[in-house]
């Protein structure tokens, strides 16, 4: 992977990008939001109108999938990653953000995400979970846009 621009420029601000029909997500984001912050923090429903309008290059339906940060110079953090920087964000927590970036550390905040991943999974007893805003989640496909009223696929695209 390459080191590009944004990589170089410091993170003094931070978009976090959650499901906001994910209970451990809400909760994530209450939390978040309490916690002193060393970087400020501005949490945004992924997938929404306003996600689609700040971040028009990211795939949205992959922020569904996975938890996205975005610096405000344009770094882009997906997973674990996201986590981490979002932990290195927070007063009492960027000790252990430097400890999870590490090797080893690594592995540990992978765990954590999968947990959460298979928790998030485990919230509609694995079946297809649909939102209603087209979103719907296949355990065996991951997230899908279908516009609303498109579902049999006899809807004209603009």
């Amino acid at each position: 992977m390459g080191t590009t621009a944004a990589d170089r420029v410091p993170v003094r601000r931070l978009t976090l990008l959650y499901d906001a029909e994910c209970s451990l997500c809400a909760f994530l984001r209450d939390w978040l939001t309490r916690q002193p912050q060393l970087v400020p923090l501005e949490l945004v429903p992924a997938g929404s109108e306003q996600a689609r309008r700040r971040f028009p290059a990211l795939d949205h339906g992959a922020t569904l999938d996975d938890i996205t940060a975005v610096g405000d110079a344009g770094q882009v953090y997906r997973g674990t990653a996201a986590w981490i920087v979002t932990l290195w964000a927070l007063r009492e927590h960027r000790p252990l953000a430097h400890r999870l970036s590490t090797p080893s550390g690594a592995k540990l905040a992978k765990g954590a995400v999968l947990a959460a991943a298979k928790w998030r999974g485990g919230q509609w007893g694995g079946q297809a979970y649909s939102r209603g805003d087209g979103w719907r989640y296949d355990p065996g496909q991951g997230w899908r846009y279908i516009a609303p009223g498109c579902d049999d696929g006899t809807c004209l695209t603009p």
